[in-house]
């Protein structure tokens, strides 16, 4: 948007779909990372994830029972559990071995007979057996060097064990990004029920979740009063790898982000989107690389805008590609706009998606009701559009 003193500010905003791929590609991913377990959790593997050992290591018991030789009966000529040491030589025929789940089997072991499965009589065991039976053979689940899982894999709790089980003790991923969460306006309280004239902070809470379900990792929320010296104090010290400010990002007296960015030389990549609600969007590129994203200060407008800017942003600087929206038919008739993007709240049902109301810049019970965003374009006058996927769930998205 162009400010001209005097005159009514003339609109010249990004198209909503081209904001998105702006934002996209606006962000290179983030270098790989040999990280321990700890930190790569919720990352992205950089590279397949190979087996430093055959799994299982060696042929191991899967039950705790018996490993025989031959056919029954079958003298116990002794006993191997898990870590410790192995039976020696080969066992005979008409042998077992007492062995716990997990201990390497003896060579020359056929199967394992389970305790329930086993018998006592004249001080040998006796019972049925398949060949082959309760033992897992050596590299059964996978060979050493064999590629287990593609790069990009999202790095879960199982895939840590996964890994762990494999040898592995760091692993090569692209970390999540951080964000720095800047609120900004004097007339916000972070907790509690606001006095008159207050607002209750609504975006700070909604952010974290909706980073870590784009991939990312927030940093608590900073407040700050409205003013450019502590928010370009804010700019200076931080850290992340992008940084978002909540309610500057428009153009009245209290907004201030743009003279600041001016101030550090920031490079503005996008000065307003033309999409209903969240159009006073910003995306900025400060000197030592770090990406701003300006949300305004509605919640619903803000809502829009960070599935708009930072959701791509942060897709990107995890190395993930663009997330693809699906389409759908919309249940009953909504009205578009003649010139912006509309992003309607709606839920999915059987007959199409059904807009769930209180849709107000102002509002999060709309968004809160619905698991998607329909997209009409400017001018929509029917037909399928597209659902822009609701963090209805915690976690990175797919």
């Amino acid at each position: 948007m162009t400010v001209v003193s005097g005159v009514r500010p003339v609109r010249t905003d990004v198209p909503w779909d081209q904001a998105r791929r702006v934002a996209y590609r606006a962000a290179a991913p983030l270098p790989v990372a040999d990280l321990p377990f700890s930190g790569a959790c919720g990352g992205r593997l950089a590279e397949p994830l190979h087996a430093l050992i055959p799994l299982p290591r060696d042929d191991v018991a899967a039950m705790d029972g018996y490993a025989v030789a031959g056919r029954p009966p079958w003298r116990v000529v002794g006993q191997v559990l898990a870590g410790g040491p192995p039976h020696g030589g080969t066992l005979r025929s008409g042998t077992a071995v007492e062995i716990g789940t997990g201990a390497p089997v003896p060579i020359g072991a056929e199967a394992v007979l389970p305790y329930e499965a086993a018998t006592g009589i004249d001080g040998a065991i006796i019972g049925e057996v398949e060949p082959g039976r309760h033992i897992r053979r050596r590299g059964e689940d996978c060979a050493r060097g064999e590629p287990v899982l593609a790069a990009g894999t999202l790095v879960t709790p199982v895939v840590l064990g996964l890994a762990a089980a494999l040898g592995h003790d760091l692993l090569g991923v692209r970390p999540r990004p951080v964000a720095e969460v800047l609120v900004t306006g004097d007339e916000v309280v972070p907790r509690g029920v606001p006095g008159p004239g207050r607002v209750r902070d609504a975006v700070g809470p909604m952010l974290p979740g909706l980073i870590a379900w784009a991939g990312g990792e927030a940093l608590p929320p900073v407040y700050l009063p409205d003013g450019e010296t502590l928010l370009a104090r804010a700019l200076a010290d931080g850290t992340g790898d992008v940084i978002i400010v909540c309610g500057a990002s428009s153009r009245g007296p209290a907004d201030h982000l743009r003279d600041v960015l001016a101030a550090f030389g920031a490079t503005v990549l996008i000065d307003g989107v033309a999409v209903r609600p969240g159009h006073p969007q910003l995306l900025a590129r400060l000197p030592d690389g770090r990406l701003l994203i300006g949300l305004p200060g509605n919640p619903f407008a803000a809502l829009a805008a960070a599935l708009t800017l930072l959701a791509p942003v942060l897709r990107a600087l995890a190395g993930r590609p663009e997330a693809m929206g699906e389409s759908a038919a919309l249940a009953v008739p909504i009205r578009s706009h003649p010139a912006d993007t509309r992003l309607v709240a709606v839920r999915r049902s059987a007959r199409g998606a059904v807009p769930t109301g209180h849709d107000r810049p102002g509002s999060l019970r709309g968004p809160a009701l619905a698991d998607a965003l329909a997209v009409l374009p400017p001018g929509w006058d029917g037909g399928p559009v597209e659902l822009l996927a609701l963090p209805v769930e915690p976690g990175p998205s797919q």
